[in-house]
């Protein structure tokens, strides 16, 4: 009698605690697919970056490859250990000098240009006005600013919709994906010389071709550059988040890339 009731609390005992060790199992198995780590460099108060950066940091982990940390403090950009990240989101945009500065600047430079990622959205074109012409280096096309517009251009059409072509159907980023219609700014605003792989366009209002995604070398990096993500209704449209899933993949170099 004594036997049979040890034996059944050792019975109740496995069975209360495998379903544990099955989740525990299944978590670090989780664990070990994360390969890369992605920073969110975010906090400036353009573009409501509080309702978009949640959204962002969703999108790219649902790549099981990629961890996603978010950094507001963004006056400490320069200081900031950027190594232990593969790809860095700029996330940001300031119109006043000295936000986040030079040495946010230079420290983003240095970490890319050494062989970490940059993946830039929409309004991060805008940032570090104050050096446009070093930053053009950085992102391939930069913001013309409110006081640099070329005759017949404009800064962006009104926010509605308008369909986003895929050129590049070979690339990583954007192998097997369809042309899609967005709700978004489209932006015209962008200038620059230095050489860049456009991955898709699209038509403004003023019946010109502007460039809506591409991806650039600086020094040892990649750089994916994407003008749309206006607000989180943005990155809904069918193909957007995907683009910046795979983006951040590309620019982190991760294998499989596109999948």
């Amino acid at each position: 009698m004594m036997r049979s009731q040890n034996v059944l609390p050792c019975f109740v005992l496995f069975c209360v605690a495998m379903p544990v060790s099955l989740a525990s199992n299944a978590m670090a198995e989780e664990a070990s697919e994360k390969t890369a780590k992605i920073l969110i460099a975010t906090g400036v108060e353009y573009h409501n970056w509080r309702t978009t950066a949640p959204v962002i940091k969703e999108l790219v982990e649902k790549d099981r490859r990629l961890s996603v940390d978010v950094f507001e403090d963004i006056m400490k950009l320069g200081d900031l250990d950027l190594s232990p990240y593969d790809a860095v989101i700029m996330h940001f945009q300031s119109s006043d000098e000295g936000v986040p500065g030079r040495a946010a600047f230079d420290n983003m430079k240095k970490y890319v240009e050494n062989g970490g990622g940059l993946v830039m959205v929409h309004f991060a074109c805008g940032a570090f006005q104050e050096f446009r012409d070093d930053f053009e280096q950085l992102a391939g096309r930069v913001w013309m600013g409110k006081t640099n517009i070329p005759a017949g251009r404009h800064q962006h059409d009104p926010r509605g919709k308008f369909t986003v072509n895929i050129t590049d159907v070979a690339h990583a980023i954007t192998r097997g994906l369809d042309d899609f219609e967005t709700t978004d700014e489209l932006y015209t605003c962008l200038i620059g010389d230095v050489p860049i792989q456009v991955l898709a366009t699209a038509v403004s209002r003023d019946g010109k071709t502007y460039p809506m995604a591409f991806v650039l070398d600086c020094g040892k990096g990649r750089v994916f550059h994407c003008a749309l993500g206006h607000d989180p209704v943005a990155f809904k449209a069918k193909n957007v988040a995907e683009m910046y899933r795979r983006g951040c993949a590309w620019a982190a170099r991760q294998d499989r890339l596109g999948e």
